[in-house]
């Protein structure tokens, strides 16, 4: 996906830190990815949509503009009818069906690799639905709860963002909005990570700003 803020910092750390299928039940999702339980064999879909940030992708990986969407839309097609319930092709599938502007056939796939624990369809799902990007429904609660489960699994577009949008007000109406402890745990995870120069310029504005919500100690 296209990962845009409204803060440029942000949009420079985003960029470069972001067939339907039954999604799985709540009962069956599990809390965390694991690679082995899925074929990591490199598909065509892989090689036309798999996306350079996604922190289990197989092979390179290919931006945006690259995309070939009616290539990329047909191999995944058919690869993953093979491999229905891998949730790395039903991201990728999702992914070409949405620059493609089939958002509704899009979306499903997203929810079902999401439910499986895929990091990267929880954060892109989570990030068409903070706005309603790309005609996807806006639910900035449900973006919230995606963000905090990519977060968890160490997808570094989300432990930043969900700093940057809740100090920009996107969680101002959900229940449970992230606490600024919590916020800069994330951050902490993804400092380690060795981000960059503009994500850790990012990390650092983000860090005093929460520091101050916070408080003194």
């Amino acid at each position: 996906m296209s990962y845009r803020t409204r803060t440029p910092l942000a949009l420079l750390c985003l960029a470069a830190a972001a067939a339907a299928v039954a999604p799985a039940s709540a009962v069956d999702a599990p809390l965390a990815f694991d690679p082995a339980r899925h074929s990591q064999v490199a598909t065509d879909c892989d090689r036309q949509a798999g996306h350079a940030e996604d922190p289990y992708k197989v092979g390179p990986g290919v931006p945006e503009s690259k995309v070939d969407l009616p290539k990329a839309i047909a191999t995944c097609r058919v690869d993953l009818a093979k491999d229905a319930g891998n949730p790395r092709l039903q991201y990728q599938l999702g992914r070409a069906l949405s620059y493609a502007g089939q958002i509704e056939e899009a979306l499903p796939l997203l929810e079902s690799a999401a439910k499986l624990a895929y990091p990267q369809a929880q954060f892109v799902l989570g990030y068409l639905y903070l706005d309603g990007r790309l005609k996807a429904p806006e639910d900035r609660c449900r973006a919230l709860g995606l963000f905090r489960q990519a977060a968890t699994q160490q997808r570094m577009a989300a432990q930043i963002g969900l700093a940057v949008w809740q100090l920009d007000g996107h969680f101002a109406k959900c229940a449970d909005q992230p606490t600024p402890a919590e916020l800069l745990k994330h951050l902490t995870a993804a400092r380690a990570q060795k981000p960059g120069f503009y994500p850790e310029l990012l990390i650092g504005d983000l860090e005093r700003q929460l520091g101050a919500k916070a408080g003194p100690k």
